[in-house]
């Protein structure tokens, strides 16, 4: 068997395994939090074939990856489920940055400019929401063992997962470089676009966004404060991985003035 079919039979293997893996976890999950009460054998039974499903996965990733590289392993796992897998290895791993006070993708004479500062009370808000949430449903649930474990997973994992997404847009800022402008919006959204293709860049506050061909609106607490207008269009990707043309971007900063002053300057040697 040829490399490249070999290739095809790993990609269809694997995909056939997840297809298998995810839904059988799902209904085990499910029944156990339905208060199903399931016989131990069968229990360790489904727990096994998980398990060992997952492994075979891994090891077939392994597989692929070490046979074809970063690429193969692309070709095998669907786009929407690589972005949403790194958008939490990116979320969580934001919170040691937030910490170690340290700012991701940010080099050497670059300018940064935060985006985080208008969503941080609303984003404490739900942060404390979820804390009463997972306080009072742990207490409500403490005579479901189960039910109670799930849950309190589900929750604590969900409080954690906030706080990362605002220590994503803590320590991802906007950054402007001597060739580009990198606009950032948390883990969501990275797209840089080179200073050379910049037609205008004006200060201009906006809380209503519609959709608009060609426009890409990257708002903060519902509100952009800056428009950059492109003399060619850039390919600006969604959450999950779909792409589409914008000549317009609109985008929020803490501190919008610093950041236009900062942009015509770097625009103004750019065009010397």
């Amino acid at each position: 068997m040829r490399g490249s079919e070999r290739g095809l039979t790993w990609t269809r293997l694997l995909r056939g395994l997840a297809w298998i893996v995810v839904p059988l976890e799902l209904a085990l999950v499910v029944c156990l939090s339905a208060g199903a009460s399931l016989p131990a054998p069968l229990l360790i039974g489904v727990e096994t074939v998980v398990v060992a499903l997952v492994v075979v996965e891994c090891a077939g990733l392994l597989i692929v990856y070490r046979r074809g590289g970063r690429a193969a392993v692309t070709e095998v796992v669907p786009e929407p489920v690589r972005r949403v897998v790194a958008h939490e290895v990116q979320a969580l791993s934001s919170l040691v940055l937030w910490v170690a006070r340290r700012r991701h993708g940010v080099r050497e004479g670059d300018l940064a400019f935060g985006h985080a500062r208008d969503q941080a009370a609303m984003l404490y808000g739900f942060v404390f929401v979820c804390v009463v949430e997972t306080v009072g449903l742990a207490v409500l649930l403490r005579n479901f063992p189960t039910l109670h474990t799930i849950t309190l997973i589900i929750d604590v994992y969900g409080v954690v997962l906030m706080l990362g997404i605002h220590a994503a847009s803590v320590t991802r800022p906007h950054v402007l470089s001597a060739d580009a402008l990198r606009v950032r919006h948390g883990a969501h959204r990275d797209l840089r676009i080179p200073l050379d293709l910049i037609a205008s860049a004006s200060g201009e506050r906006l809380f209503t966004h519609e959709a608009a061909e060609g426009v890409l609106d990257i708002p903060v607490a519902s509100q952009t404060s800056l428009t950059l207008e492109l003399t060619e269009p850039v390919m600006a990707a969604g959450f999950l991985g779909g792409r589409r043309p914008v000549t317009t971007v609109r985008l929020h900063s803490d501190e919008p003035g610093k950041l236009l002053a900062a942009l015509r300057r770097a625009l103004a040697l750019t065009r010397a």
